[in-house]
């Protein structure tokens, strides 16, 4: 099975503190890979520098056969990165549509977009019904499935989820893990960062356990369920 993304020995540094101190870690073609952790254990900021949105400090990152170190988030994008960030980043002055057809726009193919669009209002019919309606006055776990939908517009290779279950309510966060299970299933290549450890690793097909800038477990999905260190660390037992 072959790489989609490569990350070898990353580090990436605010002023003086380091944040993230030597990471590997690899998602094959077709993966699903949680990084989960703390708050603070560096996953967003590892994710960042993977998507071209921080500089890292040194280290390898290689996406698509090509190394990416240092190369803007834009060109990411024109490569197949697709990033849902932390805080969902919608356009609040702008309808649920105009959010929508930003992450198209790399693509002059009107039948194709409006072909892109039914797909992603298979995933979030909701969306469908309120079209016009502006982005910055839905709910947040609407506002997350914008920028879920925002970024599949792109059909990207890979797509990075930032905690796309921070601040929704439990019935929001089974939805939007739901469209998540469902992306992988049909082929989409995810790497998932997320605080709910037991939801990220009950549909990982594996998984990274990060500490303090370091990766301290890997292994699959199921397997780090069961590992006592991640019990009584990240699932309250």
């Amino acid at each position: 099975m072959s790489a989609l993304l490569r990350v070898e020995d990353l580090r990436v540094a605010y002023g003086g503190i380091n944040a993230v101190k030597g990471i590997d870690l690899h998602v094959n073609q077709g993966e699903l890979v949680a990084l989960i952790g703390a708050n603070g254990a560096g996953k967003s900021s590892s994710l960042k520098a993977i998507a071209g949105l921080l500089t890292p400090t040194s280290g390898v990152i290689q996406f698509a056969n090509q190394q990416t170190n240092g190369q803007p988030a834009y060109e990411l994008a024109r490569l197949g990165l697709g990033l849902v960030p932390e805080g969902r980043g919608v356009f609040k002055r702008m309808t649920i549509l105009e959010n929508l057809q930003m992450g198209a726009f790399l693509k002059s193919d009107a039948k194709a977009i409006d072909r892109k669009l039914e797909e992603v209002f298979y995933y979030f019919s909701r969306l469908k019904e309120r079209l016009s309606q502006l982005a910055g006055t839905l709910s947040g776990g609407e506002q997350q499935m914008v920028a879920m939908g925002r970024a599949m517009m792109a059909e990207p290779k890979l797509l990075l989820l930032d905690e796309p279950s921070m601040g929704l309510s439990p019935i929001m966060v089974e939805t939007i893990f739901d469209v998540v299970r469902n992306l992988s299933k049909n082929g989409m290549t995810i790497l998932l960062v997320e605080q709910n450890a037991r939801l990220a690793l009950q549909m990982a097909d594996r998984a990274y356990v990060m500490e303090s800038g370091l990766i301290t477990l890997t292994g699959p999905g199921s397997e780090l369920l069961q590992d006592p260190r991640v019990r009584t660390a990240y699932l309250g037992e």
